[in-house]
């Protein structure tokens, strides 16, 4: 059975007459990495504030490893660890001399805690260097470093690819999946960039107006296999399809060349020999799945990410 680390329940936030959040409910298990998408306005930022103890909630419960956050503060946030946009350092000292002042700061921390975690997001070999030498990217990392080291059951990260580049989002993701998988931390992660978001996330949950719309497992995540979409690439779909109705079987146009049905295997396998056998040119078969960006435009109306 999974570890649930953070429970949201009915979670509701109003300011005056104006429902912020709306029984927002979510799970979140140990060593899954949950994205957070949602329109400009959907209230995202004001989740994480009250996950942190930075908003009170008007109604309902936030559980952290079991502990409430608005009754037991202390014993939930201990097993907090967040980064809210560009963590801020202190540019003057080192990377490790920043790890030091914060593990000064928390009972327990060792020494030996400090190098373990920067082995965990790669600096060794920059971590005496002064963090005014770092890039963006570096810095996003020691900042990872730091909301680490007191071994936190949560990470959560708002917004944790701002203004990197292509090499720099890559490289956080890459970390972030790391640290969920091999020391089993539950990473909540806001972000407005869905492409990364697809690549980094084991679910994503998609909010609008306040609201909890959907959850979505991404692709190559625990799908059942034995019905999906499969498309083909023709050399006339308005043939193909003839063919395929004439044969008693369904298909959906999905371009000029391309048709798209859906079923297991074994009915795509029909579908193909009807095709051949009405002399259509079958070109490629491959299975079709819904980008994010396509199901977050469908579930939220076509409204913007932010």
């Amino acid at each position: 059975m999974e570890q649930i680390i953070v429970r949201l329940q009915e979670v509701t936030k109003r300011i005056g007459k104006r429902t912020i959040i709306d029984r927002l409910t979510l799970d979140l298990p140990r060593g899954e990495v949950f994205g957070f998408l949602g329109p400009n306005g959907a209230g995202k930022t004001t989740t994480i504030r009250m996950m942190v103890g930075l908003m009170s909630l008007t109604s309902g419960q936030i559980f952290i490893d079991g502990h409430s956050i608005s009754k037991e503060f202390e014993k939930a946030i201990r097993h907090v660890g967040a980064i809210v946009e560009n963590p801020e350092m202190y540019k003057y000292l080192t990377g490790y001399q920043n790890l030091i002042h914060y593990a000064r700061m928390i009972p327990g921390v060792t020494s030996h805690r400090v190098k373990e975690v920067v082995g965990l997001v790669g600096l060794e070999g920059r971590i005496h260097d002064k963090v005014k030498t770092y890039s963006l990217g570096m810095r996003q990392r020691l900042g990872v470093a730091q909301a680490i080291l007191h071994n936190p059951k949560l990470l959560i990260l708002d917004e944790p690819t701002n203004g990197l580049d292509p090499a720099g989002i890559r490289e956080l993701r890459d970390y972030i999946r790391n640290l969920a998988k091999n020391e089993g931390i539950a990473v909540f992660v806001s972000s407005h960039m869905l492409s990364e978001m697809e690549l980094m996330c084991d679910r994503v949950a998609i909010i609008q107006n306040g609201k909890l719309i959907d959850v979505r497992q991404i692709q190559g995540m625990n799908i059942d296999e034995s019905i999906s979409q499969v498309m083909f690439e023709v050399n006339s779909s308005e043939a193909a399809i003839d063919a395929i109705i004439t044969a008693g079987q369904k298909a959906e146009v999905a371009g000029s060349n391309h048709i798209v049905i859906q079923g297991d295997k074994e009915y795509a396998a029909a579908v193909n020999a009807t095709l051949v056998i009405a002399g259509i040119k079958v070109y490629s078969i491959r299975d079709h799945v819904k980008s994010l960006e396509d199901q977050f435009l469908e579930v939220t109306g076509g409204e913007s990410v932010g």
